[in-house]
């Protein structure tokens, strides 16, 4: 019967222990020198090696002939203990065994003399989970047991311990065992096995078992099934890592402020009956790289992906802040938390992605943080910065358009002022540099630019009105000061001057005929600038 590698390459002495040499050094000292403690606290992560030290320990205290604190593994003792022979050594899982009545059993039990070792030594796997009561059970004998009892106690989860059990034993803290390590034993139980591995394809192995030596083995395992050559492709393919590429592409859509791209990219993944928080949870996967990436100089360790997946991050961070990524961070996980509490999951989803294109529209300090950038930006490039101006109360009419300054004499009246104005309605002119203000707005607010897709704008002298069928961009428009201010700002940057916003009516507002003859645009311009011209 084939036997799993994890099985079949667990460690059989201390020596043969990697990545734990804090601990496994200090446990063949004491064990060489006669003095172990009564009762062990093994705590760490999964795969780090708690459940293997545990029966090593029990191996070494029974054997017949140690060698430096080490089982020798061929006396009677230590190999009934490998196949379970020997009764005295009794692993528990007190996941499954956690009440009361099961520790008053082995409470009971532990008072009788071994049968056929030195020691009765019993093993409680993820003894946080033992009940109250058992715990008010065990902790008598756990302070003052039989001399020939030894308890070993291994959890994941040390904060659930009790102080009372803890201050009872003797406690080592397990590490999780740096990629490096574990690449090279498995390259070492690649050679034994007849196996090519390669070195890049042993150390993404290594990084995706985040630290645990049986996690990699078993991924090593699922490998091997796939041929005797294992590369790097055969690792990602074994991984399921193939799959990920519309993680990449969901954030180049936000990070670039391009909600109808994001929301494209999952409007496909929907098609595919996607798990939306699922979904929710990987993104914040992602961002938890991108930030790794973005403040580790050698984050390899940090990252489970392949070398390619490691670039397109840095790629990705290069030009991102680290005060967006981290506003990723937290509204992605106030979405998570909602999405567990709603029916319409892709609506709650859709919404985060488009708030996720734009901070501004998320409010509170994250819109204040994106303000204070602009204005340091501003104040490094040298232009002027300027307060946002107050917005009209709802239901009032726009501010009238301050007056033009007359004309110099001589000077032929500009276009607007010849054409006649339309009965009953207010004279306006097309803006021409529209396209100018809806790419700057595209650099610092894609959502509203991509609302805005369209429309057209036209003035009369200080007042700027919009025509534009968007709905969501007449919602942004009422309902967020900061669309409102970073519109007014790519105005500025175009124009260099402050306009006041409202829409356009084609039954309130007429447009006035261009002239054609280029000589009215530099009168125009002339007069703007009450620059005398005479005309002979």
């Amino acid at each position: 019967m084939y036997q799993a590698l994890y099985r079949k390459w667990r460690p059989k002495t201390f020596d043969e222990v990697v990545g734990q040499e804090h601990i496994t050094a200090t446990l063949k000292n004491e064990v060489a020198a006669g003095k172990f403690s009564h009762a062990y606290l093994f705590t760490g992560s999964r795969g780090t090696g708690k459940t293997t030290c545990s029966k090593i320990v029990a191996k070494a205290v029974n054997c017949e002939r140690p060698v430096d604190g080490n089982p020798c593994n061929e006396c009677a003792a230590c190999r009934g203990i490998d196949d379970g022979s020997v009764l005295d050594v009794v692993e528990i899982d007190a996941a499954s065994n956690n009440g009361v009545d099961n520790i008053r059993q082995l409470r009971e039990e532990a008072y009788f003399l071994p049968a056929s070792v030195k020691y009765r030594v019993y093993i409680l796997d993820e003894c946080h989970m033992l009940s109250p009561g058992a715990v008010n059970a065990l902790l008598k004998i756990l302070e003052e047991p039989p001399a020939h009892v030894i308890f070993i106690l291994a959890t994941t989860e040390i904060h659930k311990v009790l102080p009372t059990i803890l201050s009872r034993c003797q406690r080592f803290d397990f590490k999780r065992i740096k990629s490096r390590t574990i690449a090279d034993r498995l390259l070492h139980v690649a050679g034994e096995e007849a196996l090519s591995l390669a070195d890049d394809a042993a150390l993404l192995i290594a990084r995706l078992s985040d630290g645990g030596m049986r996690d990699a083995l078993s991924l090593f395992d699922l490998c091997a099934s796939y041929g005797k050559e294992i590369t790097l492709s055969t690792v990602t393919e074994a991984a399921g890592l193939a799959g990920q590429s519309h993680l990449f592409d969901l954030a180049d859509a936000v990070n670039g402020r391009d909600p109808s791209g994001a929301l494209a990219v999952i409007g496909r993944l929907s098609e595919n009956s996607i798990d939306f928080s699922r979904l929710c949870e990987q993104l914040v996967g992602h961002y938890r790289d991108l930030m790794i990436v973005k403040t580790v100089r050698e984050p390899d360790d940090l990252v489970q992906g392949t070398p390619e997946d490691l670039e397109r991050l840095r790629a990705q961070a290069k030009d991102l802040p680290l005060t967006r990524i981290l506003y990723s961070l937290d509204l992605l996980g106030d979405t998570l938390g909602r999405l567990s509490r709603t029916a319409f999951k892709r609506t709650e989803l859709e919404m985060a992605v488009v708030r996720l294109c734009d901070e501004q529209m998320g409010g509170g300090l994250e819109a204040l943080g994106e303000r204070l950038e602009k204005l340091e930006r501003a104040v490094r490039t040298g232009a002027p910065a300027r307060a946002p101006e107050p917005d009209a109360p709802r239901g009032t009419a726009p501010e009238p358009p301050v007056a033009a300054a007359a004309p110099t004499a001589g000077a032929r009246p500009a276009p607007e002022q010849r054409a006649e104005k339309a009965e009953g309605k207010s004279e306006v002119s097309p803006f021409r540099d529209w396209a100018k203000v809806l790419s700057e707005l595209g650099r610092h607010n894609g959502a509203l630019c991509g609302a805005m897709t369209g429309s057209r704008a036209f003035t009369s002298g200080d007042l700027m009105l919009i025509d534009c069928e968007s709905d969501f961009f007449r919602t942004l428009l009422r309902t967020s000061p900061a669309a409102k201010e970073s519109l007014r700002d790519a105005i500025f940057a175009v124009t260099g001057q402050k306009f006041s916003l409202g829409p356009y009516n084609a039954k309130k507002h007429a447009v006035a005929e261009v002239s054609a003859d280029p000589l009215d645009g530099l009168l125009k311009k002339a007069s703007d600038l009450g620059v005398p011209v005479e005309l002979k």
